[in-house]
């Protein structure tokens, strides 16, 4: 009789085992590919989108990561100067941190000693958003971009 309740006991363990499957992480989308701007946000308090501001029309700006890399250029119509860079990035479940190496000299200028960039990323497979948050940790603006590859 010990031996029959064993079985079924097993036999009920398995069952129910079989039948359970642990819940699968949720997978991080990859920023890799190519990415065009599309619109920008700004954030009145921190939280809340209080505005959406679109490109300008001819304006283009385009990012390009790859192995570790990070690429973009910037075109505005109706200025002649040169706006690139090129560095690293990484990516955690809710960051985007890109280390600039090189870029054009506007861009240098531009940015005086700052050289490492961190945003909150709003990730999916087609749209991607780098929020830019002040000392406090409070959203202050984004780039809102969408996949092009």
């Amino acid at each position: 009789m010990k031996k029959i309740l064993g079985l079924v006991f097993l036999v009920f363990i398995f069952i129910s085992t079989a039948w359970y499957a642990p819940p699968k992480p949720e997978t991080m989308h990859s920023i890799e590919g190519t990415w065009e701007l599309q619109s920008f946000y700004s954030y009145d308090d921190g939280v809340n989108i209080s505005d959406t501001v679109p490109k300008a029309d001819g304006y283009r700006q385009v990012k390009m990561y790859y192995n570790g890399k990070v690429m973009w250029t910037r075109y505005v119509p109706q200025d002649s100067v040169e706006w690139f860079g090129y560095g690293q990035y990484k990516v955690t479940p809710d960051s985007l941190i890109e280390t600039l190496e090189y870029a054009s000299s506007s861009m240098m200028s531009a940015l005086d000693t700052l050289r490492v960039f961190r945003f909150e990323l709003d990730i999916t497979e087609s749209t991607y958003s780098q929020i830019s948050f002040d000392e406090e940790g409070n959203r202050t603006f984004s780039e809102n971009y969408v996949r092009i590859d």
